[in-house]
């Protein structure tokens, strides 16, 4: 009986210690298991991709006009956490860049051009995907078509 309160905090500790299996640039690993349920949009980019440019501040609007997807960026070339915090802040880029490769996640393998934006549904299923530029506008129109099952 005595044991028992220690185990029990020994257990808690094990649990809270446990790592995500998703590495976000500048945050704390997520769960993959989070995002069961969701609708996520990833988006591979690179600094030497002008339509990439272009694309990212279509895609924080999106984001910020459906919270309810999670949306993530990905760079193309994998820079290390030194040359892509000056890039991310450069094109301003506010919502999470996934370190840890979409092909892990969800069988995306890299693409042979960019930009490349894909949806991913509630399922965990790709049902969308692009290798062209997008806007918010283009977005917002397959995320609700997606979304109401057209």
């Amino acid at each position: 009986m005595k044991f028992k309160l220690p185990l029990t905090l020994f257990c808690l500790f094990l649990i809270s210690c446990e790592k995500g299996d998703i590495e976000i640039f500048d945050s704390k690993p997520i769960f993959s298991s989070s995002l069961n349920g969701k609708w996520v949009l990833v988006n591979y980019w690179a600094d030497w991709c002008p339509p990439c440019i272009k694309e990212i501040p279509e895609i924080v609007s999106f984001a910020e006009k459906y919270p309810e997807v999670r949306v993530f960026a990905f760079n193309f070339d994998r820079l290390d956490a030194e040359d892509l915090r000056p890039q991310i802040k450069r094109f301003g880029i506010t919502y999470p860049s996934m370190i840890t490769h979409p092909r892990t996640l969800w069988g995306i393998e890299t693409p042979k051009t960019l930009p490349a934006t894909y949806f991913i549904s509630p399922a965990g299923e790709i049902v969308f995907a692009s290798l062209k530029p997008q806007d918010e506008a283009s977005l917002s129109i397959v995320y609700r078509d997606l979304k109401d099952g057209i």
